[in-house]
């Protein structure tokens, strides 16, 4: 296939992404900066003003924060995961990597339950433990969302350190902190500076968490946003501060894409270090009790949200009950979201599953081109296409307002899946991407010396070999979809209410136990995708 020909293939995933990623992102920019002619006006407003200047400074120092604190608890369990075998680790890590994808708004959720002012956490210890509604609880709440990226990544690579490098240093006499500063960190070091990276961009752009546990006291640029649009109706505020936190975090997302590059490289190595069985007697050592340690502070703040959520959702005036699930399945509950909670669920899984085929028809043709072909501007072509990773829910949603707004699109079904698949797509593009460098090239080339053509020997041949790498994408992008919160909130009718909204709702009208019900349906969506994740065996980073 020609190059000229080949181009053809791109023509649907870059007509998508122009019409509903650069479009609204031009809209945004051009509100922000044109009022009967090119203006700073407004990003001049935004910047002097003591308030805005010191949400957008409070942003980048949360971020911060949450990115330190992260990779300070996911180091040691990224150790553990690459260094020892024990039982059930496969279920533990798929169970791990459940918040990454839970609505942020069921985090919260667990936040309140354990640490609000009635909560168990408060209970146990007889007073607030001024975590929530508070810098601390955001830090807390972003750590427990990002945690399973610093485990994945880093673990993914320190088990293909290669040995050898660590018996030279033994031999030359190197030991214990030694021995891991000087030669295992400088090795994983690609993963830890890109899972900081992406970690930070996350809590750079998060919404949900800081507006429900931080309050506008500890506003972020989105929750600044979305108070100038929504509430406010200054969209020439909200434009500017779009515009501001657009620029960040394009900055911030390079320096990941760059740091993934280094990543990559390490990550080929195909020299994986064999676990160490983690027996029984080894709990008695002083590596098991920091083990048990580790174990403990992780249940406290990552796994004991998802208990709490799942305790408060079988307990119904003081008693164990599944009140909560019979009214949440029932159709003669009709909350005040305008529609059944049934209803509610049904319309995730249709926009998760819709979001899925388009996610993959855009990201396919893209990974392919970026895979096979080699042309003037790769670089920034590849940078443009994971750009919809940098930019928020909430920026898409005053984007799709400022242009589909009056057209025939706005308040339907499709406008939602497609600012769904604008979240989403990235993933599964990193997924088949990542899938794509393993195989080796001999056997594509081996493929069209039998006379295939380009296409069809990627069809017939390359991809059958990531089917496995696309159906992890796939599954990143079902919950991705299933999880959303800002966008959706903002673009979507009454009956296109999903789950995330139902439980945002729930949650704002302090019905806890129905907010709690639909966010275990949630966990076990995706607890399920991870443990197919597990079995698959393949990384989506």
């Amino acid at each position: 296939m020609k190059l000229g020909r080949g181009y053809l293939i791109l023509t649907v995933p870059l007509a998508f992404l122009v019409i509903f990623f650069y479009v609204p992102l031009v809209s945004i920019i051009k509100t922000g900066l044109w009022e009967d002619g090119f203006t700073l006006r407004y990003i001049a407003s935004v910047i002097q003003n003591d308030y805005h200047r010191r949400v957008i400074l409070f942003t980048i120092a949360q971020a911060l924060g949450s990115t330190l604190l992260t990779v300070a608890l996911g180091l040691p369990g990224a150790y553990l995961f690459a260094k020892y075998d024990f039982p059930g680790k496969r279920v533990i890590r798929a169970v791990l990597t459940v918040p990454f994808v839970m609505p942020s708004v069921m985090v919260a959720l667990g936040y309140i339950l354990l640490f609000g002012k009635s909560g168990i956490v408060t209970d146990l210890i007889g007073r607030d433990p001024g975590i929530l509604y508070s810098w601390k609880g955001i830090l807390l709440a972003h750590a427990f969302y990002n945690f399973p990226i610093v485990i994945r990544m880093v673990s993914s690579l320190w088990q293909r350190v290669n040995p050898h490098y660590e018996e030279a240093a033994l031999s030359l006499g190197a030991r214990g902190f030694s021995l891991f500063w000087r030669v295992t960190l400088p090795l994983i070091s690609p993963a830890i500076f890109a899972s900081a990276m992406l970690t930070f961009v996350f809590s750079f752009l998060s919404f949900s968490i800081p507006l429900i546990i931080g309050g506008y006291r500890y506003a972020t640029i989105e929750v600044d946003i979305f108070t100038a649009i929504m509430t406010l109706l200054d969209f020439k505020t909200g434009s500017a501060l779009a515009i501001i936190q657009i620029l960040l975090s394009m900055a911030f997302m390079y320096a990941y894409l760059r740091s993934l590059d280094a990543y990559a490289r390490r990550e080929e190595q195909r020299v994986f270090r064999k676990p160490i069985p983690f027996r029984r007697g080894d709990w008695l050592s002083l590596r098991g009790l920091a083990t048990a340690l580790y174990s403990l502070i992780v249940f406290i703040f990552i796994v004991s949200p998802l208990l709490a959520v799942i305790y408060d959702s079988l307990r119904f005036n003081g008693h164990w009950s599944l009140e909560w699930y019979r009214r949440i399945f029932s159709t003669e509950y009709n909350p005040m979201f305008g529609l059944t909670t049934l209803d509610a669920i049904r319309n995730s899984l249709l926009f998760g599953l819709a979001t899925v085929v388009l996610s993959i028809t855009v990201a396919l043709p893209i990974a392919y081109a970026l895979h096979r072909w080699d042309f003037r501007g790769k670089r920034l072509f590849d940078i443009l296409a994971m750009l919809p990773l940098a930019s928020s829910p909430i920026t898409l949603g005053l984007g799709y307002i400022k242009t589909f707004h009056g057209t025939p699109l706005y308040y339907t079904a499709w406008i939602i899946v497609a600012a769904h698949t604008v979240i989403a797509y990235p993933f599964v593009l990193r997924a088949v991407s990542t899938g794509l460098k393993k195989i080796k090239p001999n056997i594509f080339e081996a493929a069209l010396s039998l006379g295939a053509r380009e296409w069809k020997a990627f069809l017939r041949v390359e991809l059958p070999l990531v089917l496995g790498s696309l159906v992890v994408g796939a599954i990143f992008a079902f919950a991705m979809s299933i999880a959303e919160l800002g966008a959706t909130y903002m673009l979507a009718k009454p009956e296109y209410t999903t789950m995330s909204v139902a439980i945002y709702k729930f949650l704002g009208a302090r019905q806890f136990g129905s907010a709690s019900a639909l966010s275990v349906l949630l966990m076990a969506v995706s607890t399920a995708g991870f443990l197919i994740i597990e079995r698959i065996g393949e990384e989506v980073w």
